[in-house]
């Protein structure tokens, strides 16, 4: 169990507008990634001391949390990080470890994969999306922001100097045996992931970041003596996948970085108090609130409202409009928070007087 205590205890806010499909989400995970002074060989092995240090996560869920069952096997993950990578292992157990795609950025999920999902500077745009198969094949990409924005996702973009490595315990692409599982171990260079973050810079003890972790598995069968996707008979067509997350959503949609979990950087031995970050995130949760209700009075009435109560939020926002683009904010402390009509949330300090 690695969750942070004290960091972010209630933060349980629902976002009930119906046809965004967001629903109420439990309070998002929070892992505190220890920095790590030994080397790693990226080799899917997770024999060295740094990995012996770092703690798993919680066991991976349903995308939709508590309202499905269990994931059917175990998907767990580790972190750490140095002046050079962002770590990350992953270890899933699979009786029928399958993957044929062999070509960089092909669609992996179309097959079993492991996902990594990462927003830098939380503002719920410009994140990272890497996927990976048993064969090691990857498929990254930048989001400038979520798709229900308008995305547009960059196919081109690759995370230049990853290193990944790939351990299978058991063979791959044969339904004639039973395997154990596999072990993926990844080291992202902040060189590339800066490039979206706080002030572009990597980060530094304390920086908190919005990270989730997917993982997708189909329903297969033996078909002439290779794997193939389990047909329902029902449609016709493949048994849906699985969609299994370290942080769930509430719904089946990864794009949606506002519910993803939370990691903190810690030099080794160090532990951080984030006494603010709850309130903070309580007042990103009323700035969200009103984007999606701006949304659906748009939807309805052809322009934004600067009324809190024509659109049931809370009276502490202020809201600015024009036809096209509306703004929200809210005072905390020593910051104003925004948010505007493509969902992007920051903070500025308040001038003294």
């Amino acid at each position: 169990m690695t969750n942070i205590s004290h960091f972010l205890s209630l933060l349980i806010l629902a976002l009930a507008i119906s046809h965004t499909g967001i629903a109420q989400t439990p309070a998002p995970e929070q892992y505190s990634c220890r920095s790590t002074a030994s080397p790693l060989v990226i080799d899917g092995i997770l024999d060295e001391a740094g990995w012996a240090k770092a703690e798993w996560t919680n066991e991976f869920v349903d995308i939709e949390g508590d309202k499905k069952p269990k994931p059917t096997y175990r998907t767990r993950v580790k972190m750490l990080w140095d002046e050079q990578y962002f770590y990350i292992a992953a270890e899933m157990e699979e009786p029928h470890l399958w993957a044929t795609y062999d070509q960089r950025d092909m669609v992996i999920f179309h097959e079993n994969d492991f996902e990594v999902f990462i927003d830098p500077d939380g503002d719920t745009h410009q994140y990272y999306e890497l996927e990976i198969n048993a064969l090691g094949t990857v498929w990254d990409l930048m989001l400038i922001k979520p798709y229900r924005d308008g995305g547009p996702a960059i196919d081109a973009w690759d995370i230049a100097g990853l290193k990944k490595g790939v351990k299978l315990n058991g063979t791959l692409n044969n339904p004639n045996d039973t395997d154990k599982g596999w072990t993926i171990e990844l080291a992202m260079p902040w060189e590339i992931l800066r490039e979206a973050a706080r002030e572009s810079r990597k980060p530094v003890a304390g920086d908190v970041w919005r990270v989730n972790f997917s993982r997708v598995n189909w329903k297969t069968e033996k078909i002439d003596g290779t794997y193939a996707k389990r047909i329902n008979p029902e449609t016709g067509k493949p048994f849906p996948e699985s969609n299994w997350v370290w942080s769930p959503q509430g719904v089946i949609a990864m794009h949606q970085p506002e519910t993803w979990g939370y990691v903190t950087f810690m030099n080794e031995g160090q532990v951080i108090r984030n006494d603010d970050l709850q309130q903070n995130e309580n007042c990103k949760w009323k700035l969200r609130e009103v984007y999606f209700a701006q949304r659906e009075f748009f939807e309805k009435n052809g322009t934004y409202s600067n009324q809190a109560d024509q659109l049931g939020v809370d009276k502490n926002v202020a809201l600015s409009i024009t036809p096209s683009m509306f703004e929200a904010t809210i005072d905390h402390g020593q910051y104003t928070w925004h948010i505007d009509h493509q969902g992007r949330t920051w903070k500025t300090a308040i001038s003294k007087k």
